[in-house]
C-alpha cells in the first residue's frame, strides 16, 4: 500500500511513517514545504505525483491559545485544509484519516466518552477540529477520523516548546526540588506509537467512521507526573495543585476521558493500558525503569 503521512516530521507523524514502513508498506512523508493543505492547488499538485491509497493527516493547529487568538487561521488549517485533503481522496478513490482530539468534547460527563456522545467543543482548537472531522465525513466516502487524548512521542513537539509532558516533568524534576500538578483534570496519556499501530490496523480494513482511539485507563495529570517519577525512579516532592491554582488562558474540559467504543465492536483495538504504553516508551528513550 502506497501510504501518504502529511505532517511527516511531526511528533505523531514521525512514528506513523516509521510503523507504516516496518509494516511493509511504502510511504511517501510529506511536509509543510512539501504541500500546504489550505491551498487545493497545492494538494492537488502534490497527491497527483504520488497517488497514494491510504492518507494519514496527522497536521493540526493545536496550540490552544494561538488557536483561540486567531480562530480564522485555526478553521483555515484544521477544517478547510482536511477538507481539501478529503476532496481529492474522494476523487482519486483512496482514504483518508483524520486525527481529531478529545477536545471536541466539553468534559461536564463524570464517565469516559464514547463516539455516541454529542461533541460541545469549549474552544476555537476543539471547533475548528470538529468542523474538520465533519468536513472528512461529508467530503471522503472512505475515511477513518481518530480522536486521540494527551499523546506524547519520542519526536519533539514543536508546538509546545519541544517538550510533552513525560519530558518537560523530568526536565523540572532535574531543576527543582518541588513540584506541584493538577490532580483535578483528567485524561488517557497515550503514547504516539500506538496511535501508529491503530492507523495500520485500520487501514487493513473497511469499517469507516469515527473512531476513539486512546489508551485504556484514565488519570489525573498529577497521577500521571507522579507514575512517570515511579517508573524512572525519579526523587521529588510531588503535590497537588490546588483547584485554580494555575487558571487555564482558554476553557478546556476537565474530563475528556475516551473510550475506544467502536474499535473494540470492530475488534480492531490495539491500545494498551496507559501505564503499559508509558513503560514502553520510557524503554524506547533509554529508561531502565518499569511500570506496574
Amino acid at each position: 500500500m502506497k501510504v501518504a503521512v502529511l505532517g511527516a516530521n511531526g511528533q505523531l507523524g514521525s512514528d506513523v511513517c516509521a510503523t507504516f514502513l516496518r509494516n511493509g508498506d511504502e510511504v511517501i512523508g510529506l511536509t509543510h514545504s512539501d504541500i500546504e493543505l489550505t491551498s487545493i492547488s497545492s494538494v492537488e499538485a502534490a497527491f497527483a505525483s504520488h497517488q497514494p491509497d491510504f492518507i494519514v493527516n496527522t497536521v493540526a493547529m493545536h496550540h490552544v491559545e494561538k488557536c483561540e487568538a486567531d480562530p480564522i487561521a485555526a478553521f483555515t488549517i484544521n477544517a478547510i485544509g482536511a477538507r481539501n485533503v478529503a476532496k481529492w481522496a474522494k476523487q482519486a478513490g483512496a482514504t483518508v484519516a483524520y486525527v481529531s482530539t478529545d477536545y471536541v468534547f466539553d468534559g461536564k460527563k463524570d464517565s469516559p466518552y464514547t463516539e455516541a456522545d454529542v461533541a460541545i467543543p469549549l474552544n476555537a482548537y476543539g471547533i475548528t477540529k470538529l468542523a474538520g472531522e465533519h468536513f472528512i465525513a461529508a467530503s471522503a466516502t472512505k475515511h477513518f477520523v481518530l480522536r486521540v487524548s494527551a499523546i506524547y512521542g519520542l519526536q519533539p513537539c514543536r508546538a509546545k516548546g519541544g517538550l510533552n509532558f513525560v519530558e518537560l516533568m523530568l526536565k523540572l524534576s532535574r531543576e527543582r526540588d518541588k513540584l506541584r500538578v493538577v490532580d483535578d483534570e483528567f485524561v488517557t496519556p497515550t503514547p504516539t506509537m500506538q496511535v501508529a499501530e491503530q492507523l495500520v490496523a485500520l487501514s487493513r480494513s473497511s469499517r469507516y467512521g469515527l473512531y476513539h482511539a486512546t489508551a485504556e485507563g484514565s488519570c489525573s495529570w498529577y497521577e500521571f507526573a507522579s507514575e512517570i517519577f515511579r517508573a524512572t525512579g525519579t526523587k521529588v516532592c510531588l503535590e497537588k495543585a490546588s483547584p485554580g491554582e494555575f487558571p487555564a488562558k482558554v476553557a478546556r474540559p476537565k474530563y475528556s476521558v475516551l473510550e475506544n467504543s467502536a474499535l473494540k465492536t470492530a475488534q480492531l483495538n490495539v491500545f494498551t493500558d496507559w501505564r503499559a504504553g508509558l513503560e514502553n516508551y520510557l524503554n524506547a528513550r533509554g529508561h531502565a525503569g518499569t511500570t506496574a
